[in-house]
């Protein structure tokens, strides 16, 4: 299996979907985490916007990326979701054999009515399933070439 960690800030919303989507649509090859700098709370919005979908992440828990750094967790790839065009940093997970940056908007800075914000938040919700979709066809197209090599 490869173990894959997707990092943001708080670990509320963009990687809690990445999570969620690469653990569902990549089952059999991948065993995904994620975790931020620090532990926030599950955005609500992002709840209600898997939920629609059919994936219930309310029960997830919120993690730091330094606590599973202490436990000597290690991954094959680690995927930082943050939104680097407005400047957010994300943490840096050492020896990995693999990393991606995903700049993604943070649903947490969404403004307006329930309606609109929900709406807004679908959008980076789409946006993290397409990413996954393309990261799992890129895995198996690698994983064949390797193996008629």
């Amino acid at each position: 299996m490869f173990k894959v960690l997707f990092v943001c800030v708080h670990n509320s919303a963009r990687s809690q979907m990445a999570e969620a989507f690469l653990n569902h649509l990549g089952k059999g090859l991948f065993i995904a985490e994620s975790a931020g700098i620090e532990a926030g709370k599950l955005n609500p919005y992002v709840v209600r916007a898997m939920m629609e979908i059919g994936y219930d992440i309310s029960g997830n828990s919120t993690n730091s990326v330094f606590d599973y750094f202490k436990q000597g967790r290690t991954y094959n790839a680690v995927i930082k979701v943050c939104d680097q065009a407005s400047g957010q940093r994300c943490p840096i997970f050492p020896r990995t054999l693999y990393e991606q940056n995903w700049s993604l908007t943070d649903p947490s800075t969404f403004t307006g009515t329930d309606e609109e914000i929900m709406s807004q938040v679908r959008v980076v919700r789409n946006e993290v399933m397409i990413k996954i979709e393309q990261f799992i066809e890129m895995f198996k197209e690698i994983a064949a070439k390797k193996q008629f090599q």
